[in-house]
């Protein structure tokens, strides 16, 4: 299944509930010809109705209806502004990856239960089955099973694993990590931290550590912070970003649980609120099931026709 398949999949929920209000806000006029449709009280509100409902936003939203008043012309449907609006936001938050230096650092951070631990085992495989070798360094010292269910992730994607004995220093374990992949020439380090609450100050002080620790070992390291997102918290998340943003430098974002949500809009409003992009989207349990994100493939899926 491509890509652009496992999106729409994915946002099935989301598109069932975001289409269907849609189509109800494009009805209000009383032309049959949405590119002649006024875009009037009524429609504004169903409009915004629909997008806010899909957990787009309200800041999101109330920018993409002002775009639509700014650019509507009687050669433009209501559909292609809509997608040209969000496709304009998500397309914003992107930003480049720097791949220069070796090997590539990528740091994973997240509250418990976002799905985290097997997202790292997931993207270990993306990047094995890209040419690259990665390897997975399980700074989670603190839950046994945590690790072990790292593991097996690890030897599924079969990729290398480092770990530690319970209770040793994180950012002692991320240091031998770096120096293993120097060794053996892998690509990629994928650190999985433990799991924490973005209100635990001590735990969050550990991560800045660990980034201290990755900084010395290999130049611009982190170069990448992930946080994982679990798309049912819908608004929720952005707490969570705000905080994390502030104390581990997250640069990018990975959204697990799309396919079980119908508040998929929720990758806008990250875009349109933290600026941040959408690295890669989880779209079911199978260690397959992660895929880089693509502004392009995710608006399409949400205006899909059918489900």
């Amino acid at each position: 299944m491509d890509f652009l398949n496992k999106n729409k999949q994915s946002l099935t929920k989301t598109t069932r509930q975001f289409v269907e209000r849609f189509d109800e806000a494009v009805r209000l006029g009383d032309s049959a010809d949405q590119r002649t449709r006024p875009i009037d009280v009524d429609t504004v509100e169903a409009l915004e109705e629909a997008l806010i409902s899909a957990d787009v936003g309200v800041a999101a939203t109330e920018r993409i209806i002002e775009a639509i008043r700014a650019r509507r012309t009687r050669d433009r449907s209501l559909r292609e502004l809509v997608k040209e609006g969000i496709l304009t936001i998500l397309k914003g938050a992107d930003t480049p990856v720097g791949n220069g230096h070796r090997p590539h650092v990528v740091m994973i951070v997240g509250v418990n239960g976002t799905g985290k631990t097997t997202t790292v085992g997931k993207l270990a495989r993306l990047i094995k089955d890209s040419g690259k070798a990665p390897l997975i360094c399980a700074a989670d010292t603190f839950r046994a099973a945590a690790v072990e269910q790292l593991e097996v992730w690890a030897n599924r994607a079969g990729v290398d694993f480092i770990r530690a004995r319970a209770g040793a220093d994180p950012a002692a374990v991320v240091f031998d990590a770096i120096a293993a992949g120097k060794a053996r020439h892998r690509d990629m380090i994928l650190v999985d931290t433990a799991g924490r609450l973005h209100t635990r100050v001590n735990l969050m002080t550990e991560l800045d550590k660990i980034r201290r620790v990755a900084a010395r070992e290999v130049e611009g390291a982190p170069h990448e912070v992930l946080l994982v997102l679990d798309a049912t918290v819908g608004q929720n998340g952005l707490v969570q970003a705000r905080e994390f943003m502030a104390a581990s430098g997250v640069n990018g974002i990975v959204l697990t649980k799309l396919d079980g949500t119908a508040k998929g809009g929720i990758a806008v409003a990250i875009a349109n609120d933290l600026k941040l992009p959408i690295r890669y989207v989880g779209v079911g349990e199978g260690i397959d099931d992660l895929v880089p994100f693509s502004p392009e493939d995710y608006v399409e899926a949400l205006f899909q026709e059918k489900w």
